[in-house]
């Protein structure tokens, strides 16, 4: 008896730290079916509709300075295309947060940030790679980093 009490024991530990770890790291591959602006788009996959807010970064909004032209890069970028999420979680609005990797395997969060339209969102992530690549893009001036005093969202 105390054998099978033991066993349970390691088996709900294990359930306790392995299920959340499982669960907040799906990935769902899809197509881009639509695109909200420029951190947000909406997938398509086993005839189910997702919409996913790109993890880490901040793009200007439609009415701001740069705003229609992070939608335009984003559409560009993967619009109409099968991409993967890696789903990290949800966020407030009940969108998921998401990882999003395009056909040719590079980041779409890290290609915004690379064209400069995108903020890295540092409240929310501590990616340094997202960093360096806000970084870069200032010290380039590219995107809204042209702009003299760009601000966030």
């Amino acid at each position: 008896m105390e054998i099978h009490m033991k066993n349970r024991k390691a088996i709900l530990f294990l359930l306790i730290v392995f299920i959340p770890a499982l669960l907040c790291c799906n990935i769902i591959a899809g197509k881009v079916v639509s695109i909200q602006d420029g951190d947000t788009i909406e997938i398509l996959s086993n005839n189910q509709t997702y919409r996913l807010r790109l993890d880490g970064i901040d793009c200007p909004e439609k009415s701001q300075a740069f705003g229609t032209r992070a939608k335009s890069a984003t559409s560009d970028l993967c619009f109409g295309k099968q991409v993967s999420a890696n789903i990290i979680g949800t966020d407030r609005y009940g969108r998921y947060l998401a990882k999003v990797i395009l056909p040719d395997g590079k980041i779409l969060n890290e290609e915004l940030l690379s064209l400069g339209l995108a903020w890295h969102y540092k409240q929310y992530n501590s990616d340094i790679k997202y960093a360096n690549l806000e970084n870069q893009a200032r010290k380039l001036k590219i995107g809204l980093w042209s702009d003299s005093s760009p601000i966030a969202p």
